[in-house]
C-alpha cells in the first residue's frame, strides 16, 4: 500500500543549509566515534505529521523500526517473530482473539511506566486514525491487568503481523494534533531535534530495557539524491541511500552496501471497461482498452523485463512475473517468456487489433489502443520504468503516455489509467488489498477494479487457517488473480547505500526489506571500526 507523505524537496540551497553544520567548504567532516550521521529514505522522508505512529510513522507495509517507540512484537533477520514489549502470547482456535502480556519494566521518556492501558489505547487510536497499520478486522483492544486482549470483527491469522506494526504511544496526555512534534516514546532513541525540511536529530534512551545501541546520537540530514551523492563525496555522512544511478560510482572513504528486498514495481492495468461506473469518490472505472484481456496479455508477453530493469535501475533489481517477491513464504513460479513481441502481435491480432492506418498502433472498433501510465514523479525509478515501458510497447503496437505528478494529481486517475505502483510487505494481506473484489475502487485497494469471486474465496480460506499453513491458500488467490494479468509486474528492486569504511551496519543481520526499506532494523548490531581513536 502506498503511504503519502510530504516529501522534503531540497534544492541546492537548503542541501547547503542541511550539510552546512557538519562541512564548510568541502572535504571530510569529522564527529565523535559515537555519532552517526545519515541520509537515508526509510527514515528520510519527512512526515507530515511528525513522529506519531497514529498518524503512520515507522509504518513502511510491516517490519519497520520506528526508533522513538516500542512495538509489540519485532522481526529477526529471518523474519521470525519476536518480542519486544510482549512476553508471550496466545490466539483462539477461530482467529479471532489475540491475547498478548505486556512486560512490566518499561518506561516511556516522561518517566511515566508503559502499560497495557498504553498498547490498547494506542491501537484504538491507530485503528480511529486509519493512517497506518491496516487494522480494518480489529473490533477493539482492551487491556487486562498486564494484558492486552485484541477482538477482531472476523477471523484473520495474518493479524500477527499487526503485532509488530504500531508504535505504542502514552494514553495519558496524548494530543493527536501535537504529538508528532514532541514524541515521547519507549524506543531505544528519543527526538532531541527536528529542523523541518533539514534534518532530525535522536539521542540514545537511557532507560531503554532492550539492547543497548552502539551510538549515542544520530542525525538524519533530508536531502534530495544529488544532494545526498553530494554528502557523500564531501564526507559528510557515514551512511547515505543513493539511487542506481549512482551505484556504480567510486567514493574515496566509502563502500557499496546492497540489499536485496521485497519491494516490488509493477503497472496497474485497469480490468474493467468503461461504463460509466464511478467510485464512491465519483472516479471515473475502468478503461476501454486495458478493460480488453488481450491487451493486458500482450503487454504481459510482450515486454522485455530484463531489459527493463537494466534500464531503468542499472540491473539493481530481479525480474517479477507476479508481484510476490521469491524471499516471501507465499511466492510461487509464474514464469514465463516474455518481450515476445511477434507472439504478443498475434494475440492482439485474433482479439480483433489491428493497425489499419499504418500508424504502427492497433484499432479496435476505430478506437486506438492508448492509454495514460502515471508515476509519482518524485521516485525516479517510477519514471524510468514508465518511459521504458512506453518505448517497448510501441513494438507491441500500444501507445503509453507516461505522466508524472504528485499523489493529487495520480489520485483521480487510478481506476481509470495505469500506475506505476510500489508493493512489499511480510504480511499476506497485501494480496488483498491488491486483489480482493470488496475493496475494489476503495482508496488505493484494488485499483484495477478485478471483480473475481474466487480469488475472494481463497483469502477468506486463507485467513481462517494458521499462519503458517495459510501461506499455500494465499499463493492460490495471488496466482488466481494474476492469471488475468491484472498488472504489468516489473521486478523487485535493490536498495543501495555508500557506507562510510569507519561504519560497520552488519549487513547479516539485517531484516527482509519491505516497501519502503528499513535500513534501521538493525541499528543494535551497528558499531563505528577502523577509527582514529581505536
Amino acid at each position: 500500500m502506498e503511504t503519502k507523505y510530504i516529501i522534503a524537496a531540497v534544492v541546492a540551497v537548503v542541501a547547503i543549509i542541511g550539510i552546512g553544520a557538519f562541512a564548510l567548504g568541502g572535504g571530510h567532516t569529522e564527529h565523535a566515534e559515537n555519532e552517526l550521521v545519515a541520509c537515508v529514505a526509510a527514515h528520510g522522508e519527512e512526515p507530515e505529521f511528525g513522529f506519531d505512529p497514529m498518524h503512520g510513522w515507522g509504518y513502511h507495509d510491516s517490519g519497520t523500526e520506528p526508533l522513538i517507540q516500542s512495538t509489540i512484537l519485532k522481526r529477526d533477520k529471518d523474519n521470525n517473530f519476536v518480542n519486544d514489549l510482549a512476553t508471550d502470547y496466545s490466539i483462539s482456535d477461530d482467529f479471532t482473539e489475540y491475547t498478548v502480556t505486556i512486560r512490566d519494566d518499561v518506561k516511556f521518556t516522561d518517566g511515566s511506566k508503559l502499560t497495557a492501558n498504553d498498547v490498547a489505547f494506542s491501537y484504538n487510536k491507530a485503528k480511529e486514525l486509519g493512517e497506518g497499520a491496516d487494522l480494518s478486522s480489529l473490533k477493539e483492544a482492551k487491556a487486562d491487568g498486564n494484558k492486552v486482549v485484541f477482538t477482531l470483527n472476523k477471523s484473520d491469522s495474518t493479524f500477527i503481523n499487526k503485532l509488530t506494526d504500531v508504535g505504542i504511544v502514552p494514553e495519558a496526555g496524548y494530543n493527536e494534533d501535537s504529538y508528532g512534534q514532541n514524541p515521547i516514546g519507549s524506543g531505544p532513541y528519543k527526538l532531541a531535534q527536528w529542523d523541518k525540511g533539514q534534518q532530525f536529530i535522536l539521542e540514545k534512551n537511557p532507560d531503554y530495557y532492550g539492547p543497548e545501541p552502539y551510538f549515542e546520537k544520530i542525525t538524519n540530514l533530508f536531502l534530495d539524491p544529488d544532494a545526498a551523492f553530494a554528502a557523500v563525496k564531501n564526507g559528510d555522512v557515514d551512511i547515505a541511500e543513493v539511487q542506481v544511478a549512482y551505484a556504480n560510482e567510486k567514493v574515496d572513504g566509502y563502500h557499496m552496501e546492497y540489499f536485496d528486498s521485497i519491494d516490488v514495481r509493477g503497472i496497474s492495468l485497469p480490468t474493467q471497461m468503461d461504463e460509466g461506473k464511478l467510485s464512491e469518490d465519483n472516479l471515473t472505472i475502468g478503461n476501454n482498452v486495458t478493460g480488453d484481456p488481450a491487451i493486458r496479455e500482450a503487454l504481459n508477453i510482450g515486454i522485455d523485463r530484463e531489459a527493463l530493469l537494466e534500464g531503468a535501475l542499472n540491473g539493481y533489481g530481479n525480474v517479477s512475473y507476479n508481484g510476490v517477491a521469491d524471499q516471501l513464504a507465499w511466492s510461487f513460479d509464474s514464469t514465463f517468456e516474455d518481450g515476445q513481441v511477434d507472439q504478443a502481435k498475434e494475440v492482439l491480432k485474433a482479439a480483433g487489433w489491428e493497425d489499419t492506418n499504418g500508424d504502427g498502433i492497433v484499432e479496435k472498433d476505430g478506437k486506438p489502443a492508448a492509454f495514460d501510465v502515471y508515476y509519482n514523479a518524485q521516485a525516479s525509478e517510477r519514471q524510468a520504468i514508465a518511459v521504458a515501458v512506453a518505448e517497448q510497447a510501441k513494438e507491441i503496437g500500444i501507445e503509453i503516455t507516461p505522466v508524472g505528478g504528485s499523489w493529487d494529481d495520480i489520485g483521480p486517475n487510478i481506476y481509470s489509467q495505469g500506475v506505476v505502483w510500489g508493493f512489499g510487505s511480510a504480511d499476506p494481506m497485501e494480496i488483498e488489498h491488491q486483489y480482493d473484489s470488496r475493496v475494489a475502487n476503495v482508496g488505493y485497494d484494488n485499483a484495477e477494479g478485478l471483480i473475481d469471486p474466487t480469488v475472494d474465496s481463497l483469502i477468506d480460506s486463507a485467513k481462517s487457517q494458521e499462519l503458517e499453513s495459510s501461506y499455500a491458500t494465499w499463493s492460490q488467490a495471488a496466482q488466481q488473480a494474476t492469471s488475468q494479468y491484472p498488472y504489468l509486474w516489473i521486478g523487485t528492486m535493490d536498495y543501495t547505500y555508500f557506507v562510510s569504511d569507519s561504519l560497520d551496519i552488519s549487513n547479516s543481520t539485517h531484516l527482509i526489506y519491505p516497501h519502503g526499506g528499513d535500513i534501521w532494523g538493525n541499528i543494535y548490531d551497528w558499531k563505528r571500526v577502523n577509527t582514529t581513536d581505536s
